[in-house]
């Protein structure tokens, strides 16, 4: 299975809503909080091709978007099939 990412930052409900998806599908995630350091917000708008609101959620190598990308995968029961 792959390693699932998701940057956040405070006050972001978008973000919790994420986590609380990832949490109900039995599915363990690294959390990366934007605002914990310098140029940790940098570091996810490279690696988003620009994207710069929060969340942003990767497995593993594949970027998933944010929140709405991924309740989409929930809904279409492609979640557990993008982490393998």
């Amino acid at each position: 299975m792959k390693n699932i990412v998701v940057y956040t930052g405070p006050f972001c409900n978008f973000c919790d809503a994420a986590k609380r998806l990832l949490q109900r599908n039995g599915l363990s995630f690294d959390e990366i909080d934007i605002s914990s350091g310098e140029n940790i917000r940098e570091e996810m708008i490279k690696k988003t091709s620009g994207q710069r609101t929060i969340p942003q959620i990767f497995f593993g190598d594949y970027h998933v978007g944010g929140y709405t990308e991924l309740r989409e995968l929930e809904k279409s029961n492609s979640l557990k099939e993008k982490l393998k």
